[in-house]
């Protein structure tokens, strides 16, 4: 009987402080994601796959450093940024962050115009609509309320799974490549060590931690569900690293094999599916990448709007009424409205903004990182909750992997791959 009470608090514990981890983990296989995760799967079969284990644990440790940041400071990522650190240098990362997530705005409602394009449908209807959607959700919307439409488009992401199934790929295979790295002369292959680089990049994103920790101060989660938290991060984590392996599977069972290279839009991927995996796979994928683009264009802005507004000093939260917090909903409205508009105007070399905006997110993510380590290992700001010495070892190694990554990135792009 103790057992059975002891469990039932502990799931009411977990469903009252789920959604961050879930939420932030899935936005991070948004269309900028799909694309690069269908590009591994066309050009290099399962030589990719391998990155998907070191990935997951890596996104496990950065994130579970921001969900725990929040519960025990409650405070935003860019609050204790700028009280540990001061306002100039807030207002730079501030700034970087900005930029940084317009990129990754307009890469969502590329998604979204591509997506529906499939079915027939014009973007010069289909992103103002769309547009209208992501505004109302959040603006007209409460915490709890917006907080349940995103964990509901969280699990849309299974259509990604079953469109890998559908694919038939060589399971044996592909279980194989996913725990044994292809031979050390691949590695020497530039535009090899180029996708790497953009598969490991696109998973771990800078908006991530400031959105994830922004969520768990506005949900009330504490030090008492800090548990909870950490396997709502972890479950996150897994889940959306998953559906990241079946996009590569898929893409590695059709487009490699039929010798499917040509991909600049997530949407080709879904395209290219049709006459190999059939009409039910291509549905299931350009619904999926309608569903990913729409969500990171609702969380995109979001994240943006948290993070500026907590690191100068201005109200905001989704709970807050327009009138409490209108530089938040301000900032917030611009985002999607400038967003959308750069996709409506003519001529504009799109694949270059989407490759961009991906490569200035390797940029500013280590910044981010060293900023986390420095704060979560501070003992008057986090008691008993800082870092272990194994942690901060894993979370150093992060660190470093990541800038050096970033360098090898523009030492590529420098040798003119991509």
């Amino acid at each position: 009987m103790k057992l059975m009470k002891r469990w039932r608090g502990r799931t009411l514990l977990f469903l009252a402080v789920v959604g961050p981890g879930i939420i932030t983990a899935n936005v991070d296989n948004d269309a900028g994601g799909i694309l690069t995760y269908s590009q591994a799967g066309a050009q290099y079969g399962f030589l990719l796959l391998w990155t998907m284990i070191p990935i997951t644990l890596a996104l496990i440790v950065v994130q579970e450093m921001s969900a725990r940041m929040g519960a025990v400071t409650g405070k935003g990522l860019s609050d204790l940024i700028r009280e540990e650190f001061g306002l100039r240098i807030t207002f730079l990362m501030m700034l970087g962050i900005l930029i940084t997530n317009f990129g990754n705005v307009v890469t969502e409602f590329i998604g979204i115009a591509t997506s529906l394009e499939l079915f027939g449908l014009s973007r010069y209807v289909t992103v103002p609509v769309c547009g209208v959607i992501v505004w109302l959700i959040v603006v007209k919307g409460q915490y709890k309320s917006v907080e349940k439409v995103f964990l509901a488009a969280s699990f849309f992401y299974i259509t990604y799974i079953l469109a890998g199934a559908l694919a038939h790929p060589l399971w044996k295979d592909a279980a194989m490549a996913t725990v044994k790295p292809p031979a050390l002369h691949a590695f020497r292959e530039q535009a090899y060590l180029f996708m790497v680089i953009g598969v490991v990049g696109t998973t771990i994103a800078p908006w991530m931690q400031f959105y994830l920790q922004s969520s768990i101060v506005e949900k009330g989660v504490t030090k008492r569900g800090l548990k909870a938290s950490r396997l709502d991060v972890v479950s996150g984590c897994i889940f959306t690293d998953v559906v990241a392996w079946f996009i590569i599977v898929a893409c590695a069972a059709t487009l490699y094999v039929h010798g499917y290279r040509d991909i600049k839009y997530a949407a080709d991927a879904a395209q290219a599916l049709k006459p190999l995996a059939g009409q039910y796979a291509y549905i299931l994928f350009a619904v999926g990448l309608f569903n990913a683009s729409l969500f990171a264009a609702s969380i995109l802005p979001l994240s943006t709007a948290y993070t500026v507004c907590e690191g100068m000093g201005f109200e905001s939260g989704v709970d807050k009424k327009f009138s409490e917090a209108p530089f938040f909903y301000w900032l917030y409205t611009l985002l999607i409205v400038a967003g959308g508009a750069v996709l409506l105007i003519p001529g504009l070399p799109l694949v270059k903004i989407a490759v961009l905006s991906q490569v200035v997110n390797g940029v500013v993510l280590p910044f981010v990182l060293i900023f986390m380590l420095l704060l979560i290992n501070k003992k008057e700001l986090m008691g008993q909750y800082v870092n272990t010495r194994l942690f901060n070892a894993v979370a150093w190694v992060t660190t470093v992997v990541m800038v050096g990554l970033t360098i090898a990135w523009f030492w590529t792009l420098r040798g003119g791959v991509g």
